[in-house]
This record gives C-alpha cells, structure tokens and sequence, in this order.
C-alpha cells in the first residue's frame, strides 16, 4: 500500500473516532434528560418540588451514595427498612414513588447528572412557548446543518483520497481508467436518492401525524383577557370562572355576567403593562371598556341599560363572541369532571402554566398518544384506611389494595384499571 494511501486512512480514521467520540459524549448528556422526562419528570423538577421533592442537591442528602439506587429500584421496601426514606414518605405522604427497577446503575447516573447540572433555560421573547412557562431550545436546525457539514467534508475526503490513490497508482506506473465524477457516481447517486428519500419520508409522515394537531393555537379574541393578570398576578382559582370543569363533562365559558361579578367595581387597569408576544402593548382599561358595551352595562350611571325592546337583556348587550382554541375530535369523549375531582388533575396539567400565559393558546397537542401516556404515568388516588384520604370508588379493586400493603406494588396507575382500554375514550 502508497505511502499517500496509507496516510489518508489514518486520517478518515481518525476523523472517524473524533466523530463518534463527540456524539456518543452528547447521547450521553442528552440520555440524562431523555431519561428523567420519560421516568421522572411526572412528579419532579430539577430545581423545585413539585408531586415529589426536587432533585438538584440530591447528594448531600442521602445517607450514602448506593442510597440513591436502591430507592429507585424499591422505595416501598426503603420505606420500611430505611430511616431516611421514611422520612421522606412521611414528608410527602400520601404519595409514594413509583419503583423503577428497570433502571440500571448507569442510566440512573445520568439522570442524576443532568438533574445537578440543569440550569432554567432563558425565556425567549415573543414565542409562544415563552409566554405558557418556558420551552427547552429545539436543535433541530443545529444537528441538520452538522450533519450537512459532516457529509460534505466526507465528500471532499473521498474526492482527495481518489486524486492521491491516482497519483501513487501514476508514481508506481500503474494505470487505470479515468474515475467516474461523483455527480455520475451510481453509488453517491443512489446514496443521495435514499437520503431524500428519507429526509422525505420523515416530514410527509410528520405532517400526516400533526394533522388535525393544533398545538400552540392562539387566536385572537374579541377581548384581550389575560390570564397572567386574573390567575397569576390576582390569583383568581381557574373554577371561579370555569366552575363547571369540576361537576360536568365540559369547563365550559364564564358568561359576562360573571366577569361583571368584578368588573362593576373595577373600572380601570392599573397594574404592570401588558404586552402581547409580538411586543404590541394592550390598555386594560380599554379593555374593560368592551366588556361594558357587551354587558350593556353603563360605568358611568352604573347600571345596565334599559330593556326597552322586552327582550329580557340591556339594550346593546351580546354575548362574547370568543375563539374555541382546544377542540377534540367528535369521536373523543373527555370528561373534565372525571380529571379535576376524581383524578384531581391540576388545569396546567393539559392547559400548561396557564397562570403565566398574557393570553391563551393551546399548550399540549392533545393527541391520542399523549393522553394514553399520561394514563399510563398517572397514579390512581385509592382510599388509604389509615389516614382516611382518596376516592372510596377504588375500593373495588381489591387485589390492587392488597398489593399495595404487602408492598407488592407501591401505587396503580390508570392503565392499571382499564384507562388505555378504547372504549374508555370513543364511543
């Protein structure tokens, strides 16, 4: 083999382990994250508790550094053998973790990692995601345009290494046809049509999927209502307004009058600006204004119009003609009251951080898949004897309720007692 020949395939090679070096550190980074979101990130956050205590700092808790393994493997049995873990129980009771016994050392390490090394990420102005409590940064583009870099300097190479292979075979006074250029190449040819053919077939089929999905949705209403303000900022409970969510199938609009139930007092919008994504600044009280003329209500006598065309409403009053943003399918049934009171499921839940967001739009993508994920993830709250606390329905499940208190099981979870069966969500 050419001295010349030699030299370019070290030099492929080694390319080549730098490549796979830098990208399996990177799968590895990111396999902490993948891991945490897909196991752990129902009940915890890295830097806050939530469902469970949050994760950041985990060492210089626990006891020992093996303590951490075998609380995700057992925690029903950590909690009766362990003093720390009971501890811990006795904290956020009722709840218990869920065992993950299928984690292996490695994988828990890298969840654990990423937790002590998270940081927020930096909230982007004028994106929706921004605005409904923070979305991680897509790579999307970066990893394309590597890969795009990657091949053309795998291109170049090759091109290099047959001009030298012609030279070292021209030195040694062997001769060979002229090469094929790699635009006639059957080869690249058949290789460029496969990656099309791919790159293709992934966005027609990711499009086919989102069809219908009407994920970060944000008409514009007739009424700039922010629930920043009225959640977040004033506190007002999501069932002051949307009271039926908890007795009936739909939340179902707050009619004007309950918006007038405050709004005959408060004439004037005097807390911080508001701002809509794309940086248009919004008066409130202007706002408030319209919600007068729909009401039919006059702030400055204070009271309603007259009725003097007898149709029981104050003349010029109508109803808010508000855009309906989450929509299920027909064949869908969802019903909230099931989710509030009996799962007792937060709004933010499918809503987002609804309590951050100046003006709404559909936070979750409500597909199929990501309900039967949800149920496959949400505990069932069973009636717990000794503290008295949880749904008396489940005490129908009593093989369930028996698991349980021979730690057998730590919780059930919806999937558990039929939540992924097809006739629970179409008709």
């Amino acid at each position: 083999m050419s001295l010349y020949r030699i030299t370019i395939n070290k030099a492929l090679a080694s390319l080549l382990l730098v490549i796979i070096f830098s990208f399996n550190n990177s799968v590895y980074a990111a396999d902490g994250e993948a891991l945490f979101k897909a196991n752990c990130s129902n009940c915890h956050k890295p830097d806050a508790d939530y469902t469970g205590p949050a994760l950041k700092g985990w060492s210089t808790r626990v006891p020992d550094a093996n303590w951490i393994y075998k609380w995700v493997a057992n925690p029903a049995q950590m909690i009766a053998t362990d003093a720390y873990a009971k501890s811990l129980f006795e904290k956020w009771k009722p709840t218990v973790m869920t065992a993950f016994s299928n984690l292996k050392k490695d994988e828990v390490d890298a969840i654990m990692k990423y937790v002590d090394d998270y940081t927020p990420p930096a909230p982007t102005a004028g994106a929706p995601g921004a605005a409904g409590g923070g979305s991680e940064s897509d790579n999307t583009l970066l990893y394309g345009i590597l890969t795009l870099v990657l091949a053309l300097v795998a291109l170049i190479l090759l091109q290099v290494n047959s001009n030298l292979r012609k030279l070292s075979d021209e030195k040694e006074g062997v001769h060979r046809g002229e090469p094929v250029p790699f635009y006639r190449n059957k080869t690249y040819l058949m290789a460029a049509i496969l990656v099309l053919f791919a790159v293709g077939g992934y966005y027609t089929i990711t499009g086919a999927i989102d069809l219908g999905r009407m994920k970060n949705y944000q008409p514009e209403q007739p009424i700039y209502y922010s629930h920043k303000v009225h959640a977040g900022v004033n506190q007002i409970s999501c069932l002051y307004c949307h009271g039926s969510a908890q007795d009936s199938k739909h939340a179902g609009i707050p009619s004007v009058n309950v918006c007038m139930n405050c709004h005959m007092a408060i004439k004037e919008y005097k807390g911080d600006p508001i701002v809509k994504e794309d940086g248009t600044s919004v008066n409130g009280t202007e706002e408030i204004q319209k919600l007068y003329q729909y009401a039919g209500w006059n702030p400055v006598t204070k009271q309603y119009n007259a009725d003097k065309n007898g149709d029981g409403t104050p003349d010029g009053a109508k109803p808010i003609e508000w855009v309906k943003i989450h929509n299920l399918p027909d064949h869908v049934y969802f019903n909230h009251s099931q989710h509030v009171k009996v799962g007792k499921q937060q709004c933010q839940t499918c809503h987002g951080n609804i309590q951050e967001m100046p003006e709404v739009y559909q936070f979750s993508e409500l597909s199929m898949g990501w309900c039967v994920n949800c149920h496959r993830e949400s505990k069932v709250d069973f009636y717990n004897n000794e503290t008295k606390e949880g749904n008396k329905f489940y005490s129908i499940y009593e093989k369930f309720h028996k698991d349980i208190k021979d730690h057998k099981l730590d919780s059930v979870t919806v999937e558990k007692i039929g939540g992924t069966e097809c006739q629970k969500c179409h008709y």
